[in-house]
């Protein structure tokens, strides 16, 4: 593996430099200025099945293949151990070279050290969420004991997003798909869930109920899912979960739910009564499993075709509209 000159510091690999790759002016009878082949040539035919050259961003970076299969269980060692190098399943370009889209040279390095390491120390200018990616691309753990940084924060913002995509899964089949499967059964399509804590306590009026339309609603008491969905990004990542399992209408946030009514009030030369209830945020979820949904949404409006001959009298129509309106009652 090329590296860099042997300092205190820890060594990353390097890009070849000018003088190992120079262009050659075009000979009488053939184009110019085309870039000589015996860069990547001499190092694919002097290295042999040895190193392995990466095309990143333009940039070559040499590695030895042992290094690589060090680590069978990533990507790189998959590709270029010797059943899938012996079978061509990894081709390089016409230079020799195996191009890498999508990674930046920097990251890449990040990337390379593990293979030497089983570390990857991440600079102050490389991204942790790339770093992150470029794991998740090339079948790398990333975990506190792999990656270092100086970012604490973006480190432990991805290592939430495993841990609530984890925990979230598991409070999916055993909290609410429970749930469901009960709306389910009854003939629904969809379920609007709220969670509640386990100590709140609900006592509605038998006589005076919400009047919000909150009896149709399912509930959910579980203090552990409650704070689970306190957090913004939690309920992000809960949104990819149930994206996962093909749900629709996905909704999640915070919402007011009431607990017991506080009281009655009646307005002055009425009999309405207006019920006032104490409501409290708690989280919820919304979603739906209906397959066809558009045509639910459909409505058929049928259209009277006019008879031939009849044009419509736009003053006519003004003055019917004036005497619909008049013989409305008015409102009290």
């Amino acid at each position: 593996m090329d590296e860099l000159g042997s300092t205190g510091q820890s060594r990353s690999l390097s890009p070849l430099s000018d003088s190992d790759c120079r262009k050659t002016p075009g000979s009488p009878g053939r184009p110019g200025n085309k870039t000589q082949r015996s860069c990547a040539g001499t190092m694919a035919n002097s290295s042999g099945p040895d190193k392995v050259t990466f095309l990143v961003e333009g940039s070559r970076l040499s590695v030895e293949t042992a290094l690589l299969g060090s680590q069978p269980e990533t990507m790189l060692g998959k590709m270029f151990s010797t059943s899938c190098v012996e079978g061509r399943l990894t081709r390089p370009n016409e230079d020799g070279d195996y191009t890498l889209k999508g990674i930046s040279l920097d990251v890449f390095r990040c990337v390379l050290e593990y293979y030497k390491t089983n570390q990857m120390y991440c600079p102050p200018h490389v991204s942790i969420r790339d770093l992150r990616e470029a794991c998740d691309y090339l079948l790398l753990p990333f975990d506190e004991h792999v990656v270092r940084c100086n970012d604490f924060c973006a480190l432990l913002h991805e290592l939430s997003n495993d841990g609530a995509k984890k925990l979230f899964e598991a409070y999916v089949v055993e909290l609410l798909l429970p749930v469901m499967v009960e709306c389910a059964k009854r003939g629904d399509r969809e379920c609007h869930i709220v969670v509640l804590c386990e100590d709140d306590v609900v006592e509605w009026d038998a006589e005076y109920p919400p009047p919000t339309g909150e009896e149709y609603y399912e509930v959910i008491r579980s203090t552990k899912l409650y704070r689970f969905f306190k957090y913004v990004e939690n309920r992000d990542v809960a949104k990819d979960v149930l994206r996962e399992r093909s749900l629709k209408k996905i909704r999640l946030g915070i919402e007011g739910y009431p607990t017991h009514m506080e009281k009655l009030r009646r307005r002055p030369n009425s009999d309405r009564t207006e019920v006032v209830y104490n409501y409290v945020q708690r989280p919820f979820v919304h979603c739906g499993w209906e397959v066809e949904e558009a045509r639910s949404r459909h409505v058929d409006f049928q259209c009277v075709k006019p008879k031939p001959g009849l044009t419509p009298d736009p003053e006519a129509a003004y003055l019917l509209a004036g005497d619909l309106a008049a013989e409305q009652p008015e409102a009290e």
